[in-house]
């Protein structure tokens, strides 16, 4: 499937290009505005980028955090190093454990979540960004004619940007 997004100025160029779209004939259950007093970027699907940086640094905490007490354990081992003498060698292996996992647990989260949230939410949070400011987004999604016949219309609307998309998953 195809998407074609248009980023409009105001509610009433929005308002007249869904018109225009339907008074060409497009099918409107294809055709979204986003923007105040109608669907959230939430509501249409955009990704939020904190769920995916989020998801980002689960994924790496689930292989850092064990690595690095397994580093954290054999570096202790291999320095013969004593944190807290009395702890003992089998207390201070588990220490140097710890602090390993440690070190993981704030690699996975400042690198993890850091680029995950930089680079998650890939085109949608500029789009996001727009509707925050006060703009409007037109989305019409559909067949290559159908999004082609879009954007001759709303190219005289003049958009600030418009964009085709074609969803991977569909192809």
């Amino acid at each position: 499937m195809n998407y074609l997004i248009a980023v409009l100025a105001d509610r009433i160029q929005a308002e007249a290009a869904y018109t225009e779209l339907e008074a060409q004939g497009l099918p409107m259950p294809q055709v979204s505005i986003l923007g105040s007093g109608y669907k959230t970027a939430d509501e249409f699907g955009f990704i939020d980028p904190k769920i995916p940086a989020r998801q980002q640094a689960k994924l790496m905490a689930f292989w850092l955090v064990p690595f690095g007490f397994l580093g954290g354990w054999l570096f202790n081992q291999a320095t013969a190093y004593q944190l807290v003498p009395a702890a003992g060698v089998v207390g201070n292996h588990l220490l140097g454990g710890l602090l390993g996992a440690g070190a993981g647990a704030m690699g996975s989260f400042f690198v993890g979540g850091g680029v995950g949230l930089s680079v998650g939410g890939g085109e949608a949070l500029p789009y996001r960004n727009q509707l925050k400011v006060g703009k409007y987004i037109l989305v019409v999604s559909g067949a290559p004619n159908i999004t082609s016949k879009a954007a001759r219309i709303l190219r005289q609307f003049e958009p600030e940007t418009l964009q085709t998309y074609v969803d991977p998953t569909t192809v």
